[in-house]
Order: C-alpha cells, then sequence, then structure tokens
C-alpha cells in the first residue's frame, strides 16, 4: 500500500535552518556584550589591584611608585584588550590609567578607566563605565 516515507523534505531542513538563524542572531550580539563587559572588568580590577597594592607600597616607602612593577600588575590586561599604565606618581597622589587597545565596536564605549590615589574613579567617553552593567 504506502510506503513509510524516509529523510527530511526540503521544507523541514529550511524550517530548522531558519529557526536556528533567527536564535543564532539573537545570541549572537548578546555573546559579544557579554564578552565587553568581561574586558572592562578585567581593567577595573587591575585599576583596583593598582590602588591597594600603592597604598601598601605608601605606608612601607611613604610615597606612591610609577613602577607597575612595584605594584604587582601587568601593563596588558589577561585578555589583551586595555593597557594598565601609572600616568603619574607623586609623594602624595597617582593616577592609574587603563586604555582600550583593540579596533572594534567596543573601542567607542569605554576607552579609558582612571583611577586615583584619593579614590576617585573617571572613564570616558561614557562617565558611567565604572557603575555600567551592560
Amino acid at each position: 500500500m504506502f510506503a513509510k516515507m524516509r529523510g527530511v523534505t526540503l521544507i523541514e531542513l529550511l524550517i530548522v535552518v531558519i529557526i536556528v538563524g533567527i536564535l543564532a542572531s539573537i545570541a549572537y550580539p548578546n555573546y559579544l556584550d557579554f564578552v565587553a563587559r568581561g574586558k572592562r572588568q578585567e581593567a577595573k580590577a587591575a585599576l583596583l589591584q593598582i590602588a591597594t597594592n600603592q597604598e601598601r607600597w605608601y605606608l612601607n616607602n611613604n610615597t606612591y611608585t610609577a613602577n607597575l612593577n612595584d605594584v604587582g600588575v601587568n601593563a596588558v590586561t589577561d585578555s589583551g584588550a586595555y593597557a594598565i599604565a601609572i600616568t603619574s606618581a607623586t609623594p602624595n597622589n597617582f593616577t592609574a590609567t587603563a586604555t582600550y587597545q583593540l579596533a572594534d565596536a567596543e573601542a567607542g564605549r569605554c576607552q579609558t578607566f582612571t583611577i586615583d590615589g584619593r579614590g576617585q574613579r573617571t572613564s570616558a567617553p561614557d562617565a558611567n563605565c565604572w557603575t555600567r552593567t551592560r
């Protein structure tokens, strides 16, 4: 009588491809945002580590240091996205900066993070990068 149907029809295959495409178009931008937030967190963590270690250095030496090796921080974050530097160090204050190094969509969002010896945190071009979660 009727033969059993075997295999997948072209319509079924196209429907599956369309569904996968829709899911990918939603997931990929969210993934990119997640990766960018991770890079920003690396930069903020490095600057906070500098601030903590600068205070420790100050207690021992009565001055702040301009040398990253003295505070135990690398010049680049683990992802390579941000360059870390102590841009100024005086006996009474220091300023440390993380600058974005890659040329991608994130470059215009949170280009630089800065922290100083008084705990002042700034970021550019968006002033909310220290507190923003998205």
